[in-house]
Formats: structure tokens, C-alpha cells, sequence
């Protein structure tokens, strides 16, 4: 039995992506693994709400320019909280013509966050 998939983003620097995904995007922490007592490479998961994912610094881990594809419930607010924080929005809000509102993050390293509103 499937329960659930996690998607792995490549990233250089662990102490960015702390920041940018918990301080900016406003996701938990759940773990970081740091095996040699330095800051990388490492392994973190993060989360919030029902969503989590995973980055990692080690070599191997992925490749960086990933993408995840978040479904939420109201794009704007998304898109209002982030530009409060002063995150800088790639696309969007934006409706698609596949039927979806549709906003853009990226990190530092080129990996893409995309906050998905379906429409009815």
C-alpha cells in the first residue's frame, strides 16, 4: 500500500534554505541532519499543514531547479503573506488557461514552489 510521496530538493546551503523556506515560506522544520558536525551537507524536512518535502545538500541528493507543486486553498492569501514578507514572487497570481490560479517562488538554487489554486 502507497501512503504518501515526498518530494527531495537539491540545495548548496542548508543555513538558505532554513531560512527561505522556514522564515520566508513559513514552514516548520521538522528534522536536520547534519552527520559530520558541520552546517552541510544536510538533510532537512520540512512542513506545513499537509504538505512536506525534504532538501538536501548532500551530493547525489537530487538535482537542483526541482519543482513542487503545492495545492492550496486561496492563492491571494498565499500571495499576500509571502509579499508581507518580502519574498520575491517569480509568476503570478495568475489564472491559467488549464483551469488553475497559479503563483511562483523560486530559491536560491533555482528550485520552484508553485502555490496551485484549482478553480471550479
Amino acid at each position: 500500500m502507497l501512503k504518501t510521496a515526498i518530494p527531495v530538493l537539491h540545495v548548496r546551503s542548508s543555513v538558505a534554505a532554513e531560512e527561505f523556506y522556514s522564515k520566508q515560506l513559513g514552514f516548520s522544520q521538522d528534522f536536520a541532519y547534519r552527520p559530520f558536525g558541520r552546517l552541510d551537507p544536510c538533510y532537512m524536512g520540512f512542513s506545513r499543514d499537509e504538505a512536506r518535502f525534504h532538501v538536501s545538500s548532500f551530493s547525489g541528493d537530487a538535482v537542483a531547479g526541482g519543482v513542487i507543486y503545492l495545492l492550496v486553498d486561496d492563492v491571494d492569501s498565499i500571495h499576500k503573506e509571502l509579499v508581507a514578507k518580502g519574498v520575491t514572487i517569480d509568476t503570478g497570481p495568475i489564472n491559467q488557461d488549464w483551469g488553475n490560479r497559479e503563483m511562483y517562488v523560486k530559491d536560491a538554487d533555482g528550485n520552484c514552489i508553485r502555490f496551485t489554486q484549482e478553480l471550479e
